[in-house]
């Protein structure tokens, strides 16, 4: 397995599509990432650093392999893993996965799903069968209590598409940011979903 630090030590589009089929630990569940979107900076019109640093974003201004996590829409924990080296803000959401191991306590956290597919097919169900809240912000993917499982060095990446990031409003959503990564036919990758209009009350993902 390659190292943390220097695997996200790059920009968060290239490292990205690296990430699918990486695993995260968390509190008793292993979730094998199958979708998930990159955000950079001040350059990226979707990011939450798209104005600079401030406290809810200096978090992705951290050391790469920092968990960062935050509320969406007031009610949904999300979670992302920092790149880029220090100074530089980026962060890659991770939004779907398949639950590998625990099952029964990631059934047991999200009661609601009909099928195993859906137990993390979604950003905000994904921190749910894992455990992950806002606590964690700020935590070490390599020593905390959720831990990031990079695939092993010497294994074919799986063939992934792209696309537009999904729920994003403005410029960010368009076919010019086209840095959400997803493995094709995987039945736990979510539903896109077109940015919302403008004028309502929305909150970037990341």
């Amino acid at each position: 397995m390659p190292a943390l630090l220097p695997f996200l030590s790059g920009s968060p589009v290239d490292i990205a599509p690296r990430l699918l089929g990486a695993l995260l630990h968390g509190r008793g569940v292993s979730v094998r990432l199958t979708e998930v979107e990159a955000y950079r900076g001040e350059t990226d019109p979707g990011s939450h650093a798209f104005r600079g640093e401030t406290p809810r974003t200096r978090i992705m201004f951290d050391r790469p392999g920092t968990l960062y996590t935050y509320f969406s829409y007031g009610m949904h924990v999300c979670a992302n893993i920092v790149t880029s080296p220090v100074g530089e803000a980026s962060a890659i959401l991770v939004r779907a996965g398949e639950v590998v191991d625990g099952l029964e306590l990631a059934r047991s956290r999200r009661p609601t799903s009909k099928m195993d597919a859906d137990l993390a097919r979604g950003p905000a169900r994904l921190c749910v069968a894992l455990g992950i809240t806002l606590a964690d912000n700020g935590d070490d993917l390599e020593t905390g209590p959720i831990r990031l499982e990079l695939p092993d060095a010497a294994a074919a990446p799986p063939a992934f598409a792209q696309g537009p990031r999904t729920g994003v409003s403005g410029a960010g959503g368009t076919d010019e940011f086209p840095w959400r990564f997803w493995i094709p036919g995987d039945p736990t990758v979510s539903p896109y979903k077109p940015s919302p209009p403008r004028g309502r009350n929305t909150t970037s993902p990341r």
